[in-house]
């Protein structure tokens, strides 16, 4: 259920109830922000807190508030929530911890969230285990303790659910304005996504940022995101935390290709959320946010006076997916007139120093290098450390960039190639006119990528299970399952001895594949022969396996390339479908892409065309290519089967699907369910 979290994140009164050191700093913090509500202390034995007269319970308050910082033990927290609850207060933020998040310690803290929501009703709460919360557009906060943050008018907001990392990153010295910093704690009531949709509903608030540990509620997810588009202000997230409960109990290869961390990057993808690995990098993301929204293409035009850097940049780009397109003859006549005949015209660009100190020239260099091609001209300036240095040589490139980012109108930044050679003073200038500052030109190149406006599905995804115990299904009725849902299968017959192996055999036709079942990697476990041309081969090789039944199967001759179509059932991120290298070639080469179920075939498509082995889906040196419509076919067959289960499937593997030039068929299959 949807809450208002309106007058708790911009309130006009504030309560503190407690009066140890957090609750005086809330107080402390509160005053010094400038918050010019009410600001109320409670404490049943206090007299006075930072020179304010204390209240004794709730009750005693003038009216109810409309945020209030808890700051008590945990089942005393409960109590206040309740008391809080019925005089109709907006909201409260509980500092308190030892409630689910630590329940592996403490078995009691199961009981003591459920009776915390319960206190709590319909009345917002942040946390518990939460710091709380700094709206630094109203100058309102509930924070026990010292931030570096500033008033701004408008600005990013930043949700958490580490409150040491929030601290931190009011600290940052980026020129980042910061809108609100929101910690979620262990998201009891008020999740991520709650708590991003009340920020982006500000209309003060340019971009969004998410530090995640888990996810919550995938619906919610969704909702933010298809509100985030609706309103055009984007999010860059980091994702950590990584959990291995969509690998427990898994036996496939899917689930080790995938990895951990596979469903939490496809689900961000398929929101179009950006992601990046690093704080740093998700500060000048949002830096370039705020000033630009998202950048319509990856492109990018760098200019240094340095060859060095010129060549730095280039090879940055490369890790970093972003372009450098080649100059076009506009730019190359405009350059040409501003720098003369001694300059080597590439973007990367080497101006040289012949124009240094000479603004005009500068100017018109800058301007004549930003094109429609280009989402942002980027230039490449060190300043020197203005406690050893004099920094007033540099003006001449931050006056030069900004004339011709106001003379072109279109989008300029200025990367240090070393973070701390960014001075705050300078990318204050910078952002107050329109030009993006980046502490860092490895930095500055991610967040171009992660800035650049990314594919979206609004389409509900499948919502997973809860995991449970799963059992292995024998490929024989694995295959015809699935074969049902549309996936081709080779001719086969299953059979439960030797001797019905030494019947069956010559109806299936040679050559033929025999398998042993029951067991999940056959290969390694010697359960399959392959290209068995006549009855007696295929008995032998029963003879040879430990197993208790087997599968003959037709074998596939004409195989262009091997695919892998996997799926996982991971419980906090949904139907994780992962593509790739198949066969021998599955755990050699690692080459998989994920998306979560369902997928569309423009989404399929783009995926396989990713892999490295894409070329061999195309054709490749003379060989023809595969039949796309059946390998589409196939590769659906696994989604519908997946959405038909998705009460009880905990993954399936087909692998190899053998690609042909007139059809796709699964040779192996393996599937797990609760049954």
């Amino acid at each position: 259920m949807s809450r208002d979290l309106n007058r708790l994140l911009r309130p006009k009164s504030i309560a503190v109830v407690g009066g140890g050191a957090w609750c005086k700093q809330v107080v402390l913090q509160s005053r010094k922000m400038g918050f010019t509500g009410d600001i109320w202390p409670v404490h049943p034995k206090r007299d006075t807190i930072d020179g304010l007269p204390v209240f004794r319970s709730i009750g005693d308050l003038p009216h109810a508030p409309d945020a209030t910082f808890i700051g008590v033990n945990r089942e005393a927290t409960i109590d206040i929530v309740a008391d809080l609850n019925a005089q109709g207060a907006g909201g409260a933020v509980c500092f308190a911890s030892g409630f689910l998040e630590a329940q592996a310690e403490d078995a009691s803290g199961a009981d003591l969230q459920t009776a915390l929501l319960t206190a709590a009703a319909d009345m917002p709460i942040l946390g518990p285990n939460c710091y709380g919360f700094i709206n630094y557009l109203d100058g309102a906060l509930l924070w026990p303790d010292q931030h570096g943050g500033t008033r701004v008018d408008r600005g990013v907001a930043i949700i958490t659910q580490s409150s040491n990392i929030a601290i931190n990153l009011t600290m940052q010295a980026r020129a980042l304005p910061l809108a609100y910093v929101v910690t979620a704690g262990n998201q009891a009531q008020s999740g991520i996504a709650d708590i991003g949709m009340a920020l982006l509903d500000d209309p003060r608030v340019t971009a969004l940022g998410l530090h995640i540990e888990g996810v919550g509620d995938l619906r919610a997810f969704e909702t933010l995101a298809a509100r985030a588009r609706d309103l055009g202000k984007p999010i860059v997230a980091i994702k950590v935390g990584r959990s291995d409960q969509a690998r427990a109990a898994t036996v496939s290869h899917t689930a080790s290709l995938a990895g951990q961390d596979a469903g939490a990057a496809a689900l961000l993808s398929r929101l179009g959320i950006a992601r990046v690995d690093d704080l740093p990098t998700f500060l000048e993301t949002l830096k370039l946010l705020h000033i630009a929204g998202p950048l319509s293409q990856n492109t990018v035009a760098t200019i240094s006076c340095s060859g060095g850097e010129a060549s730095l940049a280039a090879d940055t780009g490369m890790a970093h997916h972003v372009t450098f397109p080649p100059l076009n003859a506009r730019q190359k006549t405009d350059l040409r007139a501003a720098l003369g005949p001694r300059v080597a015209l590439a973007n990367p660009l080497d101006y040289h120093t012949y124009i240094w100190r000479d603004v005009p020239a500068m100017t018109r260099t800058f301007a004549a290098m930003a094109d429609p091609a280009v989402a942002l001209t980027l230039l490449i300036v060190d300043f020197p450390r203005a406690d050893l240095c004099d920094p007033s040589d540099w003006d001449c490139v931050i006056d030069a960039t900004i004339g011709a980012a106001h003379e072109t109108g279109r989008l300029y930044g200025m990367a240090a190639t070393l973070p701390e050679l960014m001075p705050e003073t300078v990318a204050r200038r910078l952002m107050a006119a329109g030009v993006v500052p980046f502490n860092g030109l490895s930095e500055a190149l991610a967040a171009c990528a992660a800035a650049t406006l990314t594919p979206y599905n609004p389409d509900p995804l499948t919502l997973p299970n809860q995991g449970t115990a799963a059992t292995l299904i024998p490929e024989g009725a694995a295959k015809t399952a699935l074969a049902a849902f549309g996936l081709a299968v080779p001719k086969s017959a299953r059979c439960t001895s030797v001797s019905a192996v030494q019947e069956i055999a010559p109806d299936i036709g040679f050559p033929q594949v025999l398998k042993g079942e029951g067991i999940a990697h056959k290969t390694e476990a010697g359960a399959v022969k392959l290209n068995l041309t006549s009855r007696e081969e295929t008995c032998a090789a029963a003879q040879s396996m430990s197993a208790s039944s087997f599968l003959i199967e037709q074998m596939i001759t004409d195989t262009i390339v091997e695919l892998l179509v996997g799926v996982i059932n991971d419980p906090a991120h949904g139907f994780v479908l992962t593509l790739g290298a198949g066969g021998t070639l599955t755990e050699i080469l690692g080459d998989t892409v994920s998306l979560l179920i369902p997928a569309t075939d423009d989404q399929i498509i783009t995926a396989l065309n990713r892999l490295r082995i894409a070329p061999m889906l195309q054709g490749y040196r003379g060989k023809p290519a595969v039949k796309l419509p059946a390998v589409l076919r196939a590769i659906n067959a696994v989604q519908e089967f997946t959405i038909a289960h998705r009460d009880d499937l905990q993954e399936i593997e087909i692998n190899p699907l053998l690609c042909t030039p007139t059809d796709a068929i699964a040779a192996d299959a393996l599937l797990r369910r609760s049954l």
